[in-house]
């Protein structure tokens, strides 16, 4: 049974601060010292044999989170007995830091040898948890020598400053925090000082990668964007850069089932909503830029032949995507009625004209609305949902 497992080792962290072991001579030490170094050795034997006596993943799931459990309260009943008795006999301490030493070893065996059975929401020992930031301290010192200082690079190294020196967290210290923490680390020491030429930095593209859904780093990075889109003076310009920036960063790596803050939204739900955003508040400006030439040429062509007056046009406000989109819809709900598809792009589109082109072909626009784009189908939710506002004004 599980509890025979870790039977003599809890009985000497029982035993530990009794009476009987406050006089701990040489000879006992040397004793408890070697059985519990004897002892960590049949546990793991132990825990390797039943392990894999069981038939299904579950029951070694279950097994293993059970171990894990014993030995944190085993580590968290040493460290609390060690608050009690604050000055500690050498021996005694000897001891007790062996002990914490064997927790630790069976707990990293676990973590390796059966990482696929253990939860990465589990809470983590003291002990665990204080072995893991100082490994992380010593690397972030180095870190911190290395990395050029911007204000991405000062966010970054606080974060881990601060997960590492305080033992007070506004969330709990879990496996799956302390292991994003280990791989951000890691991969910030591969990174190097040359400045990049990419639209995207090294550390901006280790952080879309890692979705480090932090909200100050969300803001550094839609700044920076804003700023490098604003240089250009027209919005054509804008347009241009802004829809470089998105599909560059729609094609970086991201990796799966990672999340900083578990709270919160995905990086990349935040990020493409700040695009679309910024995209259709381009194109509005671009719309209203080209409603007074339309009105221009709309004026000029009054003093031509009977033939260019004969179809009066209709300016839609939407590009032909968007059209395209919204009379697919009206024809699937049957809102208009015609013998196909093709015959109601071939009623309708040569009485339509949009801000960036007058004459629209019928047989264009049908094809495109079986294709659309995620921000064709958000303006014309828009629109309609736009509409819809205006019918209920009536």
């Amino acid at each position: 049974m599980l509890a025979y497992i870790f039977q003599r080792l809890d009985s000497i962290v029982s035993s530990l601060f009794s009476f009987e072991h406050n006089e701990l001579v040489g000879k006992n030490v040397t004793y408890l010292l070697n059985e519990i170094n004897v002892e960590k050795e049949n546990i793991m034997s132990m825990i390797n044999n039943r392990a894999f006596s069981y038939n299904n993943d579950n029951d070694i799931e279950y097994f293993i989170f059970q171990c894990r459990s014993s030995l944190k309260i085993l580590s968290d009943t040493l460290q609390k007995r060690k608050i009690t008795h604050c000055n500690l006999d050498n021996s005694i301490q000897e001891v007790h830091d062996a002990l914490l030493v064997c927790i630790d070893e069976i707990f990293t065996f676990l973590e390796t040898r059966f990482s696929k059975f253990i939860s990465l929401d589990e809470i983590l020992p003291d002990i665990y948890l204080d072995k893991c930031k100082q490994e992380l301290k010593t690397k972030i010192i180095s870190i911190e020598q290395t990395l050029y200082r911007d204000s991405l690079t000062r966010l970054l190294l606080e974060r881990l400053k601060t997960f590492v020196n305080t033992n007070i967290y506004p969330f709990e210290p879990t496996l799956r925090a302390v292991k994003y923490k280990q791989e951000l680390v890691q991969r910030l020491e591969e990174i190097k000082r040359e400045s990049p030429s990419d639209p995207f930095s090294p550390i901006e593209q280790l952080l879309i990668y890692l979705n480090f859904n932090s909200k100050k780093f969300i803001d550094i990075l839609t700044d920076r964007l804003a700023k490098e889109i604003n240089q250009h003076e027209t919005s054509t310009e804008r347009m241009a850069k802004i829809l470089y920036y998105f599909k560059a960063y729609k094609q970086l790596y991201r990796k799966p089932n990672v999340k900083l803050n578990p709270r919160y939204h995905d990086l990349d739900f935040v990020i493409n909503n700040w695009f679309t955003q910024e995209i259709i508040y381009i194109e509005k400006k671009l719309r209203l830029s080209v409603i007074p030439l339309q009105y221009e040429k709309t004026k000029n062509s009054n003093y031509g032949t009977k033939s260019h007056q004969s179809i009066h046009k209709v300016l839609c406000m939407l590009s032909i995507d968007q059209l395209g989109l919204i009379l697919r819809a009206a024809d699937d709900l049957r809102v208009i009625h015609a013998k196909s598809l093709n015959e109601v792009f071939k009623t309708i589109v040569p009485y339509l004209s949009t801000p960036y082109k007058e004459e629209l072909s019928s047989g264009s626009m049908r094809a495109k609305s079986y294709s659309p784009e995620e921000r064709d189908k958000q303006v014309a939710i828009e629109t309609l949902e736009r509409i819809i506002i205006k019918i209920k004004e009536y």
